[in-house]
C-alpha cells in the first residue's frame, strides 16, 4: 500500500477539514492537500524525468512545503531521503552522494549550500527551491494518478550511523511504515480527524515517524512559525488546536515544563506528549508529569525499527500506586505489539530475567536493511534480528531497561553524535596528536560531548577556540566538544584499544 493513499483518501473524505497549518493559520485542507500532493507527483516526475524508485532528498527546516514534497515523493512511487537540516554541509553532500539523490528540495535558508553541492560532481542533478518559481511550477502541473506500490518497496531511507561515523541508510519499506503507524494506534494512542499533531521536533527524524499515523486518520498537522521550541509559542498552538500531540526529546520535555509559559498556559487540548531518543532523569520526569499531567508516552526505537520497539504508556505513568512505579519509570517500556524484543548473550541466547545483554528486536517494523551495504546489513540482521547494539535487561513482567550502549553514541539534546566524526575533525588539526570522545550526563542537554586531547606539543596546546573551528569546518554546530580536556596520553588496553569507560570515570569522579 502506498502511504500516500492516505492523503488521497483523506481529500475525498475529510475534504475541507484542515490537513496542514502553519502556526494558528490553516494552510491547506485535505482537498487542497491531496490535489497539491498529485501535482507535486507529477511535477517532479514530468519536470525531471524521475522514474519510480528514484531518490529524492528533502533539506529544510519545518514547514508546509516539507509535508507536502515528502506525500508527493511517495505519490510519484519515488524513495524520500529526508536530511537533518542541521547538518554540516559536508555530512549533507555524503548523504546526497551516497542515496544517489536525484533532485534535492530544500528552502531559502539552505539553498546557497544545496545549490553549490548540487552544481558540484554530485548525484543529485538539481535542487529545487520552495517557495520558488521552479517550486510554484512544479505544483501547478498536472495531476497525476497514485503510483502502486509493492509492501516491500523502499519509502523512506533513514540516515543512521554507528561508531564507524559514516552515516548509514536504513532502507524503510511502506510496509515498515505502515507497521510502525499501526502500532502507534495499539500502544501509544488512538487517533481522531479532530486531533492535531505539531512538528517542534525535525520532521526528518521520530517528529516526521510519528506525523504518520496521524495523516493516516486525517488530524492535522501544524508546523511552528519560529521552526523549532518556543515555550509561549507552544503554548498558544496547544490552546488554539484542539487534541494536541508531539514528539520530543527528553531535554526538550524538561524545558518545557520549566517554561513559565507553558506552566501558566491552559493545556487542556494536550494529548499527548512522545518522548524518546534519550533517557529521561526520574526527577526530571517527575516534574514533567506534575506540569503536563499524565499525558506522557516514552518510546525506544532506532532508525532501523522506526521508533518502534518498546513503549512506556500513559497508563504507566499515571499508575503511582504501583511498588515498582519508580523502577518502571526508569525503564522503557514493554515491547510493542508488533515486535518480538529478546536481551541476548553474544551466542545469541536468551539471558534470564534482571540480567544484561544486548537488545535485538525481530518484526514487520524493522528495516529491509542498509542502502547498498550488504555486509553492513548482514552484521546488524542476523537470522531475522535486529542486534541494536544497546544493552539492556528485561525484568520479570517484560519491562526492558537499557544498561549501556554497546555502540559510543552520544545522545546530546536528543540529536545523535557519533565520537569518531568528532575525532577526525579534531584531528586535522596540526596541534592534537590523539583525541578520544565521550559523552557526559547534562541535567540540561542530557549528555554533552567532552574531547580528550593529547596536544601535539605538551608545551604549547592549542586554543579551545581553534579546536572549535577545526570541528565547525567539517561538522554540524551541535556536534562540536563543550569541554576539552588536555592529557599526556589516553588510556588503551593490551591491543592499544582506547578504554573510553576509563575516561568517562574520569569525568565521574571530577564531577
Amino acid at each position: 500500500m502506498n502511504l500516500a493513499s492516505w492523503v488521497e483518501r483523506n481529500g475525498r473524505t475529510h475534504a475541507d477539514r484542515p490537513a496542514i497549518a502553519e502556526g494558528e493559520r490553516v494552510h491547506a485542507t485535505w482537498r487542497e492537500f491531496a490535489r497539491r500532493t498529485a501535482a507535486i507527483a507529477g511535477g517532479l516526475r514530468r519536470e525531471f524525468a524521475l522514474v519510480p524508485g528514484d531518490r529524492v532528498a528533502i533539506v529544510m527546516r519545518n514547514r508546509p512545503d516539507y509535508i507536502e514534497a515528502l506525500y508527493a515523493v511517495w505519490h510519484a512511487g519515488l524513495v524520500a531521503v529526508p536530511v537533518n537540516a542541521r547538518l554540516h554541509r559536508d555530512e549533507i553532500a555524503h548523504i546526497l552522494d551516497d542515496s544517489g539523490s536525484t533532485v534535492v528540495v530544500t528552502d531559502e535558508e539552505h539553498a546557497s549550500d544545496i545549490t553549490a553541492l548540487v552544481d558540484g560532481e554530485r548525484s543529485a542533478r538539481a535542487a529545487l527551491v520552495a517557495p520558488g518559481e521552479r517550486w510554484r511550477r512544479v505544483a501547478s502541473a498536472e495531476p497525476i494518478p497514485l503510483t502502486a506500490v509493492r509492501p516491500e518497496d523502499p519509502a523512506w531511507l533513514f540516515y543512521t550511523s554507528g561508531t564507524t561515523g559514516r552515516p548509514k541508510g536504513a532502507v524503510l519499506t511502506h510496509r515498515n511504515l505502515l507497521m510502525a503507524s499501526l502500532s502507534y494506534f495499539a500502544d501509544i494512542d488512538p487517533i481522531s480527524v479532530q486531533d492535531s499533531v505539531l512538528h517542534a521536533a525535525p520532521l526528518s527524524h521520530g517528529s516526521g515517524i510519528y506525523g504518520l499515523p496521524h495523516v493516516a486518520k486525517g488530524a492535522v498537522s501544524v508546523l511552528p512559525e519560529s521552526g523549532g521550541v518556543d515555550g509561549a509559542e507552544m503554548a498558544a498552538l496547544i490552546r488554539r488546536w484542539p487534541g494536541t500531540s508531539f514528539f520530543a526529546a527528553p531535554t526538550m520535555v524538561k524545558r518545557l515544563a520549566e517554561d513559565p509559559a507553558v506552566a501558566a498556559s491552559d493545556l487542556g487540548n494536550l494529548k499527548t506528549i512522545i518522548y524518546g531518543g534519550a533517557p529521561m532523569y526520574l526527577a526530571d520526569l517527575e516534574h514533567a508529569l506534575t506540569v503536563f499531567g499524565p499525558r506522557l508516552a516514552q518510546i525506544y526505537g532506532q532508525g532501523e525499527s522506526p521508533m518502534t520497539i518498546t513503549a512506556l504508556a500513559q497508563a504507566d505513568h499515571a499508575d503511582r500506586a504501583h511498588p515498582r512505579w519508580r523502577e518502571r519509570m526508569e525503564s522503557v517500556g514493554l515491547a510493542r505489539t508488533d515486535v518480538l524484543v529478546r536481551v541476548v548473550d553474544g551466542e545469541g541466547r536468551p539471558v534470564p530475567p534482571e540480567e544484561s545483554g544486548e537488545i535485538v528486536v525481530r518484526g514487520d517494523v524493522v528495516m529491509a536493511g542498509y542502502w547498498n551495504k550488504p555486509e553492513a546489513t548482514a552484521e546488524t540482521i542476523r537470522d531475522g534480528w535486529l542486534h541494536t547494539g544497546d544493552i539492556g535487561s528485561l525484568d520479570g513482567d517484560g519491562y526492558l531497561t537499557l544498561r549501556d550502549r554497546s555502540k559510543d553514541l552520544i545522545i546530546s539534546g536528543g540529536m545523535n553524535i557519533y565520537p569518531r566524526e568528532v575525532e577526525e575533525a579534531l584531528l586535522h588539526h596540526p596541534g592534537v596528536r590523539a583525541v578520544a570522545v565521550v559523552g557526559r550526563p547534562d541535567p540540561r542537554w542530557g549528555e554533552s560531548v567532552v574531547a580528550f586531547v593529547v596536544p601535539t606539543d605538551a608545551a604549547a596546546p592549542p586554543g579551545t577556540d581553534d579546536l572549535d573551528r577545526a570541528c565547525l569546518e567539517r561538522i554540524a554546530r551541535f556536534k562540536r566538544p563543550k569541554d576539552y580536556r588536555f592529557v599526556d596520553a589516553l588510556p588503551t588496553n593490551n591491543y592499544g584499544k582506547v578504554l573510553k569507560r576509563d575516561l568517562r570515570d574520569r569525568l565521574r569522579a571530577d564531577s
